[in-house]
C-alpha cells in the first residue's frame, strides 16, 4: 500500500545507519596513522567534533534543506528542526521520516571529515568547527537535494547516484582541494614529507571504513532485498579489485607493494563504486574498481606537480574516485541489475546516460569548490585559519589541545619510587 512503512526495509536502514556511523571513527583513525605522532590528536579530535556539528545542523536545519520537497534546488522547512517527522520521503517511502534522517545523518556526517586529510597539521581547531557548520548546510545539503530528492534538478536530469559518489566523494574531494590551496603547504613540503606514524592505526580504520561502507552502499537500496545484496557484493569486488590495481601498479613502479598503498587502493575502489553499486554487475563493479586503483595511484603524484599540498590525498582518491564511479555509471549501468537505473553504453545504452553523468559532476565540483573557497575566506578574515609557524612545529596535539597521544616522558622513570614506600630503619641494619 503506498505510503505504508515496511519493518523489514525499516530495519535494514537502521542497521545501516549503525554500520554508516562508523565510517566516521575509521576516518579518524585512518588519517590518524598517516600524521605525525605530535599531530594525531587533532586530526581525530576533528572527525568526532565533525560528527557533532553535523549532527546539530543536520537535526536542525540540514536535513529538510536536503530531502523535504521544494523546488529544484532546495527543500522547503517542513521538517525544520525534525519536529513534525510526518509524510514519506520520496527517495524512500516506506521507510519512516525520522529513520530516513538518521541514515542519512551518517553520510552528511563522513562527507567533511573527509575534508581534514587535506588540512592535516596546520587548520586551528575554532575556525574548524564554525567551517563545518557552514559547509554542512551551505555545501553539503543543497547538493544532497539536487542529486537525491527526486525533485532535484540533477535527479530529473536523470543522473544516477546510488550512494553518494557525486554527492560525498565528488564534493567532499572539491572542497579539499580548495582547502589544501587556501591553507597552504606545510612547512618545509614537500622536501621534508612526513611518513605515516603508525602504519597499523591506518589498517585499523581501514577496516572501520570498509566494513562501513557495506552499509552506506547496501543500506543505500531501502530495503533488505536482492538490490541491497547486490550492492554490497558490487562494493567487496570493487574494493578488492582497487586493492590489487594498486598494489600491482605500486610494485611495478617503485619495486614494492605496501600496506599504506593497498589501504588507499581499497579506499579508492570504495569511492568508484559508491555511485555504481546499485546500477552494475559484479563483473562492472570488477572494472569499476581495477581503473580506480590506477588511475588513483597515478593522480596522488600530481599534487607535486602542482605544488598543492593536499596532505593525505584526498583529492586524488575521493575526487578522483568520485568522478570515475560517476562516468562509470554511464558506461556499465544494466537494467537488468536494476529496473529504475539506466542502460550503459557498453551494453547498448549510447551516451545519452554518460552525458547525464557527467553535467551534474562537473556542476558538483564547480558549486563545491567556489562555496569552500568563499567561506574559507570569510572565516579566514574573521577568525584566521591556518596555526602559527610555532604551532604548528610543536603539533596541533599540544598546540590546540594541550595534549600527546604518546606521553613518554616517564618511560625511564621507575615504577615506584625511592620514597614511594621507604624501608624502616631496623630492617635496614639487619
Amino acid at each position: 500500500m503506498p505510503g505504508a512503512t515496511d519493518p523489514g526495509a525499516t530495519a535494514w536502514v537502521l542497521a545501516s545507519a549503525a554500520l554508516v556511523l562508523l565510517m566516521t571513527p575509521g576516518v579518524a583513525f585512518f588519517y590518524g596513522g598517516m600524521v605525525r605522532r605530535n599531530n594525531v590528536l587533532g586530526i581525530i579530535m576533528q572527525s568526532f567534533a565533525t560528527l557533532a556539528i553535523v549532527t546539530i545542523t543536520w537535526v536542525t536545519v540540514g536535513f529538510t534543506i536536503a530531502f523535504a520537497p521544494g523546488n529544484e534546488f532546495l527543500g522547503d522547512l517542513r521538517w525544520l528542526g525534525l519536529s513534525n517527522p510526518t509524510g514519506e520521503v520520496g527517495a524512500a517511502p516506506h521507510v519512516p521520516v525520522m529513520v530516513f534522517a538518521l541514515y542519512q545523518l551518517m553520510f552528511a556526517a563522513v562527507t567533511p571529515a573527509l575534508i581534514t586529510g587535506s588540512t592535516a597539521e596546520r587548520w586551528r581547531f575554532g575556525p574548524f568547527c564554525a567551517f563545518i557548520a557552514l559547509w554542512s548546510v551551505l555545501v553539503y545539503a543543497p547538493i544532497a537535494h539536487w542529486v537525491f530528492a527526486p525533485e532535484g534538478w540533477a535527479a530529473r536530469w536523470g543522473a544516477l547516484d546510488f550512494a553518494g559518489g557525486t554527492v560525498v566523494h565528488a564534493n567532499a574531494g572539491a572542497a579539499a582541494l580548495a582547502m589544501a590551496i587556501v591553507l597552504g603547504r606545510r612547512r618545509g613540503w614537500p622536501a621534508n614529507s612526513a611518513r605515516p606514524h603508525n602504519l597499523p592505526m591506518v589498517m585499523t580504520g581501514l577496516a572501520l571504513l570498509w566494513f562501513g561502507w557495506l552499509g552506506f552502499n547496501g543500506g543505500s537500496a531501502y530495503g533488505a532485498n536482492q538490490l541491497a545484496g547486490t550492492a554490497t557484493v558490487n562494493t567487496m569486488v570493487a574494493a578488492s579489485a582497487a586493492l590489487m590495481a594498486w598494489s600491482v601498479t605500486e610494485r611495478a613502479r617503485y619495486g614494492k607493494a605496501t600496506s599504506l598503498g593497498a589501504a588507499s587502493g581499497v579506499v579508492a575502489g570504495l569511492v568508484a563504486i559508491t555511485p555504481a553499486a546499485g546500477y552494475v554487475a559484479p563483473i562492472g563493479a570488477l572494472a569499476i574498481g581495477t581503473l580506480a586503483g590506477l588511475v588513483c595511484h597515478l593522480l596522488v603524484g600530481l599534487k607535486v606537480w602542482f605544488r598543492v599540498d593536499d596532505s593525505l590525498d584526498v583529492a586524488a582518491v575521493h575526487l578522483g574516485g568520485g568522478v570515475i564511479g560517476a562516468v562509470c555509471v554511464g558506461l556499465f549501468a544494466t537494467k537488468s541489475v536494476n529496473a529504475a537505473g539506466a542502460t550503459g553504453l557498453f551494453y547498448g545504452g549510447g551516451y545519452h546516460q554518460l552525458t547525464r553523468q557527467v553535467v551534474p559532476v562537473v556542476a558538483v565540483i564547480a558549486y563545491s569548490l567556489v562555496l569552500t573557497l568563499l567561506i574559507s575566506g570569510v572565516l579566514n578574515r574573521l577568525l584566521g585559519n591556518r596555526v602559527s609557524g610555532r604551532a604548528e612545529a610543536t603539533g596541533l596535539d599540544l598546540s590546540e589541545h594541550g595534549e600527546a597521544a604518546y606521553d613518554l616522558a616517564d618511560r625511564d622513570r621507575p615504577a615506584v619510587t625511592p620514597d614511594a614506600h621507604p624501608v624502616p630503619a631496623a630492617v635496614k641494619t639487619q
